[in-house]
C-alpha cells in the first residue's frame, strides 16, 4: 500500500488546505464551539473539506479518520489496516489568537503505527513531511539537522502548561543548560524531529490527530513518541482516541 501513496501529492493536498485556511485568517471570522467547549472556525471546516475530498478521491479504497468529521465507532474501525489520521488545523486556539503557531496534519496509519505524515504551517509555508524508509524532511532540508548545540533544549504547550509538565522539566537532569521554547501545535513535535529541541513531555490531554502526522516524521528523523507511563510507543487507531501523557525525544 505505502508504494502506491505520492508523498508529493499529499503534500499538495495540505498546501491548498493552507491557502485556503490563510485565505479566512487574514479577515474577521466567525467562532463557534463544540460538545466538548474546543472552538471550531469556518477555517477548520473548509480545510477538513478540501482534504477529506482530495483523499476520497485519490485513495477511495483508504477510510479517513478526521477531529472535524463524524466521530467513527471503535467496531467500525477496529479492523483497519490504513487509514488517514487528519487534523485540519492543529492549534485552532492559537489560529484564533492569529499567532501563527498552527498547522495542516496528515497522517496514514498502518494498523497502529504512523507511517506517512505531512505538517505544514501555513503562515510559514514551512512543509515537514516524512514516508517510512524514505527519511524526513523539511522542505528540502533531511532531518535531524546536525547542530551543535550548547543548550538542552526542552518544547512545551504554549496553551496546555501544566503543573506536572513543569515539574518534569524542572526534574530533568543535563549538563547543558536547560532551556525552554513554548509554542503551539505540532510544531513542537516537529522541532524534535529537526534537532532544533531535545525534547517534548506532555502531560495535557491530546487526540490521536494532534500526533500521527509529526510521529510519522519523528520516527523517519530517528526519534519516537513514549508513553510516559509505561515507556511503550504512542499507538494509534485505540479504543479511546485520546492519548496518554507523552514524551517525544
Amino acid at each position: 500500500m505505502l508504494n502506491t501513496i505520492d508523498i508529493n501529492l499529499i503534500k499538495n493536498i495540505a498546501s491548498d488546505a493552507g491557502k485556503a485556511i490563510m485565505d479566512i485568517y487574514v479577515k474577521n471570522f466567525a467562532i463557534s464551539y463544540k460538545m466538548d467547549n474546543s472552538p471550531l472556525t469556518e477555517a477548520d471546516i473548509l480545510a477538513n473539506e478540501i482534504i477529506c475530498n482530495q483523499l476520497q478521491y485519490y485513495y477511495p479504497s483508504i477510510p479517513i479518520l478526521s477531529e472535524e468529521n463524524k466521530e467513527i465507532p471503535y467496531v467500525e474501525r477496529k479492523d483497519w489496516e490504513y487509514y488517514w489520521c487528519i487534523d485540519p488545523i492543529d492549534g485552532t486556539k492559537e489560529f484564533i489568537k492569529k499567532n501563527g503557531e498552527f498547522t495542516v496534519n496528515i497522517a496514514l496509519i498502518h494498523k497502529n503505527r504512523p507511517i506517512l505524515g505531512v505538517v505544514l504551517s501555513p503562515t510559514t509555508k514551512d512543509i515537514f513531511y516524512a514516508k517510512k524508509g524514505f527519511g524526513a524532511f523539511q522542505n528540502n532540508t533531511k532531518l535531524p539537522i546536525d547542530l551543535n548545540k550548547k543548550e538542552f533544549v526542552i518544547v512545551a504547550s504554549k496553551s496546555h502548561l501544566t503543573n506536572t509538565t513543569t515539574e518534569y522539566i524542572d526534574s530533568i537532569k543535563t549538563s547543558k543548560f536547560k532551556k525552554l521554547i513554548s509554542i503551539g501545535s505540532s510544531l513542537k513535535l516537529c522541532l524534535v524531529a529537526s534537532g532544533l529541541a531535545d525534547i517534548y513531555p506532555r502531560f495535557a490531554p491530546t487526540k490521536e490527530w494532534d500526533t500521527a502526522a509529526a510521529h510519522a516524521i519523528l520516527l523517519e528523523s530517528g526519534k519516537n513518541i513514549f508513553q510516559a507511563n509505561s515507556n511503550d510507543e504512542l499507538e494509534y487507531n485505540k479504543k479511546n482516541l485520546t492519548n496518554p501523557s507523552f514524551i517525544a525525544k
